[in-house]
């Protein structure tokens, strides 16, 4: 199954070149090319280690798995910034303020992240405890991203064919996966036990997933209309003008009325005289 994995990472990795979706997703990219180049050498390295003379060449294998696991996890908090970018990239207003919501959700996912390992195990035991504390959070923002796309595809007019669910969908069931397979296994477990069996079958069907989504035809995506009205439209209005101060105007004030007044008086004045000056006369 390892050997099956690392085929379809291949295969998935030329479709997505093949497509040019490097250019729109180049944190996913990255990702896909960091699997396919790790795997055949983790999996060399942990033959070597899983021999009875192996256990000389321990950390030949930590240390490389555990910088890719990390490696992955900051790739992935990219990868959902571009996904969420490219689910709203017809509402921009609402895009740009939405990416500063997302970032701000990282940060502080990361703080409860590094504010919830224990810092006490001694030696190299606190690089595991980093790495799943990264990857817990960033699967959770998977499986909010997921939902968020599935409550709103109608309002986004979001196609359930669009490449940008396509990879939501295949991170959610992965993130799925690692909150409820990987917390029924024991600490230490074999790669051959029914759960690995079941975890590893679940990451087939994601990257299954995502080739079909890379293979078949991308749905064309029309462009959002709406009336002004629609309490969308006016939240992505809101959201653009945030942050601009618009154009200053020059208010000029208003000049001192006293002496227009005076003189308006004074004439009045002059006039009333003159009138009663004539009609004296007639």
């Amino acid at each position: 199954m390892s050997v099956v994995e690392f085929s379809l990472w291949a295969l998935l990795g030329l479709l997505f070149w093949k497509r040019k979706l490097y250019r729109r997703f180049p944190s996913m990219a990255s990702f896909l090319a960091l699997r396919v180049v790790s795997t055949p050498m983790l999996l060399a390295a942990y033959y070597v280690q899983s021999q009875l003379w192996g256990h000389r060449y321990y950390s030949l294998y930590f240390f490389p798995y555990w910088a890719v696991y990390i490696a992955s996890a900051v790739l992935l908090f990219f990868v959902c910034i571009e996904v969420f970018r490219s689910a709203l990239s017809a509402l921009p207003g609402l895009m740009k303020f939405g990416v500063v919501v997302f970032r701000w959700a990282i940060v502080v996912s990361l703080v409860l992240t590094f504010s919830s390992i224990s810092f006490t195990h001694p030696g190299l035991s606190v690089i595991p405890d980093i790495a799943k504390g990264l990857m817990h959070s960033v699967s959770v923002l998977e499986l909010f991203l997921l939902a968020f796309l599935c409550l709103s595809m109608n309002a986004l007019h979001l196609s359930i064919r669009d490449i940008a669910f396509g990879i939501a969908l295949g991170f959610g069931l992965t993130a799925a996966n690692d909150f409820v397979t990987i917390s029924l296994m024991s600490r230490h477990s074999a790669l051959n036990t029914p759960l690995q069996l079941v975890y590893e079958s679940l990451i087939l069907v994601s990257l299954g997933i995502w080739i079909a989504y890379c293979a078949l035809p991308e749905a064309v995506r029309k462009p959002v209309m709406m009336p002004a009205s629609s309490t969308i439209f006016r939240w992505n209005e809101i959201a653009s003008a945030l942050g601009h101060t618009g154009t200053q105007i020059a208010v000029q004030q208003p000049a001192n009325s006293f002496f227009l007044t005076d003189v308006e008086k004074v004439v009045e004045k002059v006039l009333t005289k003159n009138l009663k000056g004539r009609e004296s006369e007639t």
